[in-house]
């Protein structure tokens, strides 16, 4: 069975991260031949496409697929995406992304693909967007999803958002956890060298952070919660994990709260030296306004570390409250700061909720299973096609 998957870009991210993970493992099932199309990677976020590009035959770059609406640009890649589909004739097509997800499907179908399935990482429409780009995107959603087998959700809120916008029906929805590598994170150590390169000592209480620096990451509030905890936790240090076109913003605004010296901004981290980053943190704090589910409140609690996280789409099917840790109504900086406070004093909390998440995180979040529940789907959409796999 030919599978063809499609992406917007790979740049260091959660959905891309998956989407490689989840292509590396289906390689190893019998009977597939795998493919790759993606845009271009652009922008200070880092990129994956070296790992893809690896592989031989498996990565097409279609230069016009980017992000942005650009209605050219579109056009040019939707037609482009038909061409190439047409020449490896996949029996099956898995769309990720907006953009992607749209073009790709479309693609798909006017190239008479017998199975379409896309994956929502993340909602591609909501409150987060003007308007008119959100009437655009649910537009195109209701549109797409007509020419759609099935759906791959990231966490059953989107499931749920997106049959609430009258998208599809609920059986065509199978929610998959983002599955990693869990052992570098299980045996994630406090690395004291680590910490010193960084310039944490072995008292500093450490808020972790990773992700982008970009909108609706929530970068801004947890700065503001932090410099609220600071009078009566003087010990605490925050640390980010990553990069992005917002951390000159950033960086005034920690200048702006007097907090030079006590946040510290790694940069970009290659995603293979994550764990360990993860594990000189003493909790994580992902304040993040839109996602489907965050990779790093699963890596965090794989870590044994608690976590702390805005009330966001799928956070509460993994933040689960008092017993991974704490979830914060959206906003609302100064819950964030109590929670951090008290954790902050109480070790013994933080060792509970940081136990109940890596049991909790073990159980659910493999690659294998990631792998090994889409491939089922694969066999199933495809037997009812009478494609044999």
């Amino acid at each position: 069975m030919r599978v063809t998957h499609i992406i917007t870009r790979l740049v260091i991210g959660g959905a891309q991260e998956n989407t490689l993970a989840t292509i590396g493992g289906l390689r190893q099932k019998p009977g597939l031949e795998i493919h790759l199309a993606s845009g271009p990677t652009t922008g200070p976020e880092g990129s994956l496409e070296p790992a893809a590009a690896g592989i031989p035959g498996l990565l097409t770059i279609i230069p016009e697929l980017v992000r942005p609406v650009h209605p050219l640009k579109d056009f040019i890649a939707l037609h482009k995406l038909e061409k190439l589909l047409r020449e490896q004739k996949p029996d099956l097509v898995h769309t990720h992304s907006g953009k992607a997800g749209i073009l790709g499907r479309l693609a798909a179908r006017r190239a008479g693909v017998p199975v379409i399935i896309h994956h929502i990482h993340g909602p591609s429409f909501g409150n987060f967007q003007g308007p008119f780009a959100n009437w655009a995107f649910t537009a195109a959603e209701k549109h797409t999803a007509k020419m759609t087998d099935h759906f791959f959700c990231s966490a059953g809120a989107m499931t749920r958002l997106y049959l609430a916008a009258g998208i599809g029906r609920p059986e065509m929805y199978t929610r998959i956890f983002s599955g990693f590598k869990l052992e570098p994170f299980l045996n994630a150590a406090n690395d004291p060298a680590l910490r010193r390169q960084l310039g944490l000592d072995e008292n500093h209480f450490v808020i972790g952070k990773i992700g982008r620096i970009f909108k609706l990451k929530g970068h801004a509030d947890l700065v503001t919660a932090f410099a609220k905890i600071l009078p009566e936790a003087p010990q605490a240090r925050l640390l980010f994990v990553g990069d992005g076109a917002l951390r000159n913003e950033i960086e005034n605004l920690v200048r702006a709260l007097n907090l030079n010296g006590k946040v510290i901004f790694t940069g970009l981290v290659p995603p293979g030296e994550v764990a360990r980053h993860v594990g000189i943190m003493d909790c994580l704090a992902h304040l993040s306004y839109r996602e489907a589910l965050s990779r790093a409140l699963p890596q965090a609690l794989a870590a044994g570390k608690p976590v702390i996280a805005y009330d966001f789409d799928g956070a509460d099917e993994i933040c689960l409250e008092n017993e991974t840790g704490f979830l914060i109504r959206t906003g609302d900086t100064g819950a964030a700061a109590r929670r951090l406070l008290q954790l902050a004093g109480d070790p013994g909390l933080r060792e509970k909720l940081g136990r109940h998440g890596r049991n909790f995180v073990r159980g659910n979040f493999s690659i294998e299973k990631m792998v090994d529940d889409q491939y089922n789907v694969y066999l199933k959409l495809a037997a009812e096609r009478g494609i044999r796999a």
